[in-house]
């Protein structure tokens, strides 16, 4: 096994296009066969075309720019956060890896443990993190769009095999992430213990969750979707059919100036004919955004719903992976 394992297995993946009917993975978080073409969302393929385009972040930072909406935590919005530090409780918002093959790990973690004559154990890792099973952190050259990636950049150019990202890669965030944190929780807001497969999140649930929570998004934050996929599965087992946002809502992290956004799930539902991926092509394409994929928000939400409290500092801080397409991760809620 190569030591660059990492990071190329994610850019061979990015290279192959990252498609449903190339990347197993991929297929098993959305929620239907790559072979139906069924619009089943409230938007089409030209209404995402055109928000590509209308509602982006590129030149807003400058032509150079490798940190797109994570610009908008400012000083000021770390200090914010870090005033929302009360009880000193904290929180871990990743899931275990998964060490056995099932529906949701197709290709689960290897734990490589050795020891030595002198009684120390040691241990080497190997993941192949993108997909719906681990906790992770997408880059900005993760996902491209007719070509091109975040502010305009040639895909072909940035994404090489096997050198890794020369540009828009993990270790832009190498300084970790210090903003204000929001927890969507909306199995709580429909009274339920978990979202059902496949559910769309559309914007007025989140308004919804807004008012009940007392909470309001604004510039610099990141929001964090609970769908409950990690509850159903104690419950209930594995299943690669998971919930997330409806395509429809995009416009709302335009209108709120949202710094990130993350699920438990890869928070991709439904399938817009010749659109694949709305979801993480809106967000990290257009937006700039870097996406937290597989969170582990039930710890969070109980914590939550114990203190009635829906916003936290949010801290995250990725692998220094030098030109890489992402990071596993396990970013903390601090209250």
């Amino acid at each position: 096994m190569k030591r660059e394992r990492m990071i190329v297995a994610a850019v061979v993946v990015l290279l192959a296009g990252w498609t449903p009917q190339i990347n197993q993975a991929t297929q098993q978080q959305r929620p239907s066969s790559a072979a139906t073409q069924v619009n089943n969302t409230r938007t089409t393929k030209e209404e995402i075309e055109r928000w590509m385009k209308e509602l982006s972040n590129w030149g807003r930072w400058g032509k150079n720019d490798q940190l797109g909406a994570v610009n908008t935590i400012t000083p000021a919005k770390r200090q914010a956060a870090a005033a929302l530090v009360k009880v000193g409780a904290t929180v871990s918002l990743a899931h275990d890896f998964l060490t056995e093959r099932a529906l949701d790990a197709p290709t689960p973690f290897v734990l490589q443990i050795s020891t030595s004559p002198q009684l120390t154990a040691r241990d080497r890792i190997d993941v192949d993190f993108h997909g719906i099973t681990f906790s992770h952190l997408d880059a900005l050259c993760h996902v491209s769009y007719n070509g091109v990636l975040y502010n305009g950049l040639s895909f072909k150019e940035v994404a090489k095999v096997p050198e890794g990202c020369t540009d828009l890669g993990i270790t832009s965030l190498k300084e970790g992430i210090v903003t204000r944190g929001i927890l969507l929780d909306i199995p709580r807001l429909k009274g339920v213990p978990y979202l059902e497969p496949g559910t769309h999140v559309y914007r007025e649930d989140i308004e919804a969750w807004e008012r009940k929570a007392g909470v309001k998004v604004s510039s610099g934050d990141v929001i964090l979707l609970r769908t409950g996929r990690w509850a159903r599965r104690e419950k209930v087992g594995p299943h690669n059919t998971l919930s997330g946002y409806d395509p429809s809502f995009l416009p709302f992290l335009k209108d709120r100036d949202v710094a990130l956004i993350g699920a438990d799930s890869a928070s991709e539902v439904g399938t817009i004919p010749g659109f694949p991926l709305p979801i993480h092509t809106f967000v990290i394409v257009a937006r700039g955004m870097n996406m937290f994929d597989n969170l582990d928000l039930e710890a969070l939400a109980e914590t939550a719903a114990r203190l009635n409290r829906w916003e936290f500092m949010f801290v995250a801080s990725p692998l220094r992976v030098n030109k890489g397409t992402g990071s596993p991760i396990n970013p903390v809620a601090v209250f």
